[in-house]
Order: structure tokens, then sequence, then C-alpha cells
């Protein structure tokens, strides 16, 4: 049949015209006759199209879009309403079910934007002094007023925050991965090598931590990694008595045991089973030690072994205060100690909400 020969209308063409080409002969015909016959279905196509009146489609490659594929083009990917609606419920629910650490939070992330976005929308000169304008009171203009360098105490609060919250935060942090790691140890290993780690920590925890802390930063100058180091190195102990206690309990465990049977070393079981199961206790003490190292922290730097100029933090500006807060120049002194209690409260109602949700959450039997 020739492919200009024109196919009556309601007459189909035959197979061999569209597939017999390419699908039939067993497979024998040669790439180029394949083409002629796949060009000549094509005509064939247009011309039964031709008398029908029907618009010709091409037949559809196969595997041209998977079950991957995205929407067409032109078309834009839409996530359903419902699914953040259920996002919000949820979080809603975890926020009535949990008050205490939901208050605690949102007083942390207010503080933190406070002290990090603050200063980029109000912008002040804390380093060069303007004895012009020094021990101004709250007015238009300088809102918590001047200190006795002329510096604005708004500005000076959010810098200061900022020295404050960093060098807490990462402390405590580092305390709690210091306790965790050598408390863990200690409760799985257990006899001996227990009596002598926790005899260590009995010793250090009878030193004082505001005397140990003075003795190390009176040895350097103090900046903002030696401080860290400095308040991790007195902190860590009482994390270290926490974790043991939960270490003598998980290694008693069924899983634990059939661990160590398999041939298991030490350190895969306290690093893959006892921390990761008390990572809870873990996470409500590293909130406590945040808040102990910024109280830490303001005390070592109202004892002028802080930050140095021009560094500042809470305690800084305390101690600097202290100066002059028999002249009644109250707004130096009331901004940064309202500061170091309300983010100290806060992490403390931070640590008793997880506290109390890690208590009411069901545990999986043993």
């Amino acid at each position: 049949m020739s492919t200009e020969q024109a196919i009556p209308a309601g007459q189909e063409p035959p197979p061999a015209v569209i597939a017999g080409g390419v699908t039939g002969s067993g497979g024998d015909a040669s790439p180029g006759e394949i083409a002629g016959t796949v060009a000549a279905s094509g005509v064939a196509l247009d011309t039964v199209a031709a008398n029908t009146g029907e618009q010709a489609h091409p037949p559809a490659l196969r595997g041209s879009r998977g079950r991957h594929a995205g929407p067409p083009a032109g078309q834009a990917m839409s996530v359903p309403s419902s699914v953040l609606a259920t996002w919000l419920r949820r979080c809603g629910s975890t926020a009535r079910s949990f008050p205490l650490a939901t208050a605690g939070l949102a007083i942390v992330v207010a503080m933190a934007i406070f002290c990090f976005i603050g200063p980029m929308l109000y912008h002040t000169d804390q380093v060069h002094v303007f004895l012009q304008i020094e021990d101004l009171s709250p007015r238009a203009g300088h809102p918590l007023g001047t200190d006795a360098d002329g510096n604005d105490e708004l500005g000076r609060l959010m810098v200061a925050g900022q020295a404050s919250l960093l060098v807490g935060a990462a402390a405590g942090v580092l305390a709690a991965i210091l306790g965790s790691l050598w408390g863990a140890v200690a409760g799985y290993a257990g006899g001996a090598l227990d009596a002598v780690m926790m005899r260590i920590v009995d010793a250090g925890i009878a030193i004082p931590t505001i005397v140990a802390a003075l003795v190390i930063v009176s040895i350097d100058r103090p900046t903002e990694p030696v401080l860290v180091l400095v308040i991790a190195a007195t902190s860590w102990l009482s994390t270290a008595r926490l974790v043991r206690g939960e270490a003598l309990a998980l290694r008693t465990r069924e899983y634990v045991q059939a661990v160590r049977v398999m041939g298991g070393g030490g350190g895969r079981v306290v690093l893959r089973h006892i921390l990761p199961n008390a990572l809870g206790t873990i996470a409500v003490n590293v909130t406590f030690q945040i808040g102990g190292a910024i109280l830490t922290l303001a005390t070592l730097s109202y004892l002028g072994l802080g930050l140095q100029f021009p560094a500042v933090d809470w305690g800084n500006m305390i101690w600097q205060a202290d100066q002059t807060i028999s002249l009644g120049y109250w707004w130096q002194i009331v901004p940064p100690g309202l500061a170091i209690m309300l983010v100290v409260v806060a992490f403390t109602m931070l640590g008793d909400g997880l506290r109390d949700g890690l208590a009411r959450a069901p545990r999986s039997a043993d």
C-alpha cells in the first residue's frame, strides 16, 4: 500500500503500516527499513485524520515521564494547606502540653534576636568615648541612657549580650560533652577504673568553682576562647555524676549485654548505646549548664577577670555601673542585671520543662 494513498473514513490502517515494520517481521528489518516504516506510519496517521476530521496524536513514548517526574512545564508545585495547618496544630498542642519549656524557649529566642539582630537596626558606637554625653539618664535618642564613657546603654546591652550568650552556650555545651563522656565511661567500666575516675570528680567538686576559675583566669589574659575553656573545665563535674548514674543502669540492659556477647567493644557500647539512651538527661543538663556558665562569666567579669576592653559582657557592665551606683545612676546597673536574671531563669524553665516532658513520656520496655 502506498503511503500517499488515502484510507477511507472509518477504516483502520493495516497493522503492517503502523507497527509492522517496527515490531513485526521477527526483528529482521534493517535500521533504514525501520526508519522508513515509522515515517510512513506518520503519513498514514495524518491521512486518516484528514479523512475523519480528528486531530492526529503521535503515540506517547513509554518512559518519557517517570513516577518521580515533576509537574509539567509552567505548572508550579503547591504544598497542601492542610500540611501547614496540621503542623501548626501540633506545635500549638505541644506548647500547651509543655507551657514551662515553651515560655523558656520563647524568652531565649527573643533575647537572641535582641542581641544579634538588634544592633543591625539600632546602630551605636561602642568603641569610642563621648565624655560630653556621659551619665545621661534615659531620654529621646538614648532610651536607656548612657554610661560613664558616654556609650549608649541600649546598644551596649545588645553587644554585651552577644558575648554572654556565646560564651555561656559554648561553655555549657562543652561541659556537657566532657561530663557525659567521663561519666559514661566510668559507669560502663565499673570496678577500679570507675572508683578512680569518680574520686577525681569528687576532688574537683570539693574545690569551689569560682576559686578554680579565678586561679586559671589569672594565669592568662581572659579572652572568649579562654573563658569558654575555663568555665567548661570547672563545670563538667556535675554532669559526669549524672551520666554515670544513667550508665550504671543502662549497662545491665539486654541490648548492651547482647552487644558485648557478639564481641562489641566498650567504645561502641558507650557511643552507640549508653550515650544515646542517656540523651534526655544530657539535654536537660545542658540547659542548666548554659545558665550556670552565664552566671559564672558575669561573676568573673564583675571581679575584673572577664572580657577586657573593648569587649564587653553583662557582668562587665555591672562592674562599671558599680563605680557610679552611689550617685543614683540606676539605669546603668538595672538593665544588665535584669538581662542576666531573665536569661538564666529562661534556661532554667526550659530545663524544667524538658525534664517534666521526659518524665511524662512512656519508657520503652527493657
